[in-house]
């Protein structure tokens, strides 16, 4: 039984079911626990709740912002098609380092300029999330503790999602040939 979601945008939440992204990147809920330099999310298997409210198409890539359904409220149910876990997860080195992996991603250059710029006494992280789609997806009343900006919702017992059956929406092969291409594009500074 999954009871840990991430909250994230839903074009987000969808890339990453339709197998489009395996990327995401994140201020703070990492970890250096393993050591120094090994990172890890602060929950690393989660399931993936889509936000609405926050949305912007402009900073999301042109070719996906017909996708972006934004809303001026959060709705009243929230509807889990999938869980996400992280694979690997790398300080990002630099903003030109970050930039070779364009084809990578879902973000406009103006939304990562806000995360390389938010809290910039903090590093940003990039996080490979191998995500699957539940074999059912799962409904649940979107509760007044869900709500509000925040990465990780704790869901209530009665709401907590059987991921049995849960298939893999990317296959290991094309997996690792991404979390290569960010290794090459980060360890060649």
């Amino acid at each position: 039984m999954l009871d840990t979601a991430l909250k994230e945008w839903s074009i987000v939440c969808d890339l990453l079911l339709s197998g489009e992204l395996t990327l995401l990147l994140r201020k703070g809920g990492i970890h250096e626990t393993g050591g120094p330099g090994v990172f890890e999310l602060e929950h690393p298997r989660f399931l993936l709740y889509p936000s609405y409210v926050h949305q912007k198409p402009r900073m999301i890539k042109p070719t996906l912002r017909d996708r972006v359904e934004v809303l001026d409220e959060e709705p009243h149910e929230i509807t889990f098609g999938g869980l996400g876990e992280a694979a690997t997860v790398w300080q990002v080195p630099s903003r030109q380092a970050f930039d070779r992996l364009d084809t990578l991603h879902c973000w406009s250059p103006k939304q990562i300029d806000m995360r390389f710029n938010y809290k910039p006494d903090r590093p940003l992280y990039l996080v490979a999330v191998r995500a699957y789609r539940l074999a059912q997806p799962h409904t649940v009343k979107n509760h007044a503790e869900y709500s509000g900006c925040r990465s990780w919702v704790a869901l209530r017992p009665e709401d907590g999602v059987d991921d049995e059956g849960a298939k893999s929406v990317i296959d290991e092969k094309s997996f690792s040939a991404i979390t290569e291409q960010v290794d090459q594009a980060f360890f060649r500074e």
